[in-house]
């Protein structure tokens, strides 16, 4: 046949990119049958320059994306598809991840702060003792959210505080802050000439400095974080135009100049509209770098009573309703298996560990709690720290290897827990998507201690897939339709439970014996110098 009438048959693509906390993608899908047709991924490196802190440097993630696209345009006209069909970009983006940038130069002021880091500790402590009560849910009423170093407004203010030139930035009226979505877009539609300032409800909803309610930034949540609005992004709904791509012609993926960027929601978000929870009930959870349970709670946001964040699942469309979600999260997943390959070097690749764990089938009573950023949900324990328990001389590689993968599945059954408590309905089976689903024997071991099946759909790369679904379904765009009757059905693999559930519940409580081990770990005490300011050059 021949490659025009090829081109022809395909239709219309919509592209997506997906910057994660490890690795960023671009991935190119046919809007008729949500088909994946060409991704290239480039891997991102973190820093760490003390202890607890975690960065990323905002132009090796933007120049990674320019990879991306390029080498994806590449492979696709290898492929004979046409680049011109391609009539949106979606953007999902690593939440909370917090920037500020000069809007005059276009050069980021600092690295990135990345939603792990742990050195806004002190500060979250000095917050919550000047709550009535010391209570740590404070905010919650507004925002959802627990006062924790996990989002965006402590990071920033840390930023303010810390940084010379940020606080400069600021007194000058220079300073543009923004998650990783904000910075990208902003730069993708011409950055310091023209580019759009925006953000989406799901990422506004990560900060603290967005109220659920309202739907938009909170004055009072701004005075209690002293932050200035004007340098907050505008906030838009997850599926409208934002701007058009603006592209050096020079590059591989100029021909995407002019190309909408019409769909923007953070991963987790883009994972629950890639997974087609479109229905209040719904759940999925992603294993990436974090562990994610987003579960549909439909147009009223519901308060958990068990740890779990309300969060703003979509908003579908300028005039379409907000929808929102209950959220367990878990910051150490894949994280874990980075941990043991680069930290410890007891294995070289990320496949080696499915093999080294089933060499022996069990954690031969090793229990590995992965706090390394203290214990999200549904603890919110900032001083947590990890630890290896229950060791004997019998213990070697393999043991640790298996109780990293039990690790992951022992933290998402205690989310699941806690919404299943949350809501008085038990989930029967869990959906589940992202990089460590490649893993049979960790999602063996899921079923397992859950004591349901777990579903896994057979195209893995859900999140990119979200934000494509909601860039090609953009009023101005309609390339892609959300309507039930036309969603494609999606193929996938169920694991069911196979060991009994007496011996899961056991394992399960002599988890939760190591989890008590690990709390209250590092504590510290703000310090006063006087004037409350240290500044980095």
């Amino acid at each position: 046949m021949a490659a025009s009438s090829n081109r022809i048959m395909l239709g219309p693509l919509v592209a997506a990119i997906d910057q994660g906390t490890s690795s960023t993608r671009f991935l190119v899908f046919n809007a008729k049958t949500a088909e994946l047709l060409s991704h290239h991924q480039v891997e991102i490196k973190q820093s760490f320059p003390k202890e607890g802190w975690v960065e990323e440097d905002p132009k090796e993630i933007l120049q990674s994306v320019y990879e991306c696209m390029d080498r994806t345009c590449e492979k696709l006209t290898q492929l004979n598809i046409d680049i011109s069909n391609i009539k949106a970009v979606g953007v999902t983006n690593q939440r909370e991840t917090t920037l500020v940038w000069d809007k005059e130069t276009g050069e980021p002021l600092y690295n990135a702060i990345v939603w792990l880091d742990l050195r806004t500790q002190s500060t979250v402590e000095r917050l919550i003792n000047k709550t009535p009560g010391r209570n740590k849910n404070h905010l919650k009423h507004k925002t959802g959210l627990p006062i924790s170093t996990y989002f965006s407004a402590v990071k920033l203010r840390w930023l303010m505080d810390n940084v010379e030139k940020v606080h400069e930035a600021v007194l000058s009226h220079r300073a543009m802050f923004g998650t990783v979505d904000s910075w990208l877009i902003w730069c993708l539609t011409g950055g310091k000439k023209g580019g759009v300032h925006c953000t989406d409800v799901t990422n506004a909803s990560r900060t603290m400095l967005f109220n659920i309610h309202t739907m938009d930034w909170d004055p009072e949540l701004c005075k209690y974080f002293d932050i200035p609005m004007e340098i907050l992004p505008k906030v838009r709904s997850s599926s409208e135009i934002y701007g058009l791509m603006n592209i050096s012609s020079n590059l591989k993926s100029g021909p995407l100049t002019g190309v909408p960027i019409s769909g923007c929601l953070g991963d987790q978000s883009a994972a629950l509209v890639g997974q087609m929870c479109f229905k209040d009930g719904q759940a999925k959870n992603t294993y990436g770098t974090g562990c994610f349970l987003l579960k549909n709670v439909g147009t009223k946001p519901v308060m958990s009573d068990h740890g779990l964040l309300t969060t703003v699942a979509y908003k579908l469309g300028r005039d379409k309703p907000a929808c929102y979600a209950l959220e367990g999260s878990v910051a150490i997943a894949g994280a874990v298996v980075r941990w043991l390959k680069d930290n410890l070097g007891i294995i070289q690749t990320s496949t080696e560990l499915e093999k080294l764990a089933a060499d022996v089938g069990t954690s031969y009573g090793c229990y590995f709690v992965p706090a390394f950023s203290g214990l999200y949900a549904p603890y919110w324990e900032p001083s947590a720290r990890g630890i290896i328990c229950g060791l004997t001389q019998f213990t070697n590689r393999s043991h640790l290897a298996f109780a990293a993968l039990e690790a992951v599945c022992f933290q998402t059954r205690e989310i699941l827990d806690a919404m299943n408590q949350d809501s008085g309905i038990h989930l029967s089976q869990l959906q589940v998507d992202g990089g460590m689903t490649s893993n049979r024997l960790l999602m063996q071991l899921q079923a397992d201690i859950l004591c349901i099946p777990v579903v896994k759909p057979s195209m893995p790369e859900t999140t990119a897939l979200g934000a494509a679904m909601a860039a090609g379904a953009a009023e101005g765009v309609s390339v892609w339709s959300l309507n039930p009757e036309d969603l494609t059905e999606v193929t996938s693999e169920k694991f069911e439970p196979q060991i009994n559930p007496e011996e899961s519940e056991l394992r399960y409580a002599r988890w939760k014996k190591a989890v008590q081990r690990a709390m209250n770990w590092e504590t510290t005490e703000p310090v006063n110098n006087g004037n409350g300011a240290l500044f980095i050059d």
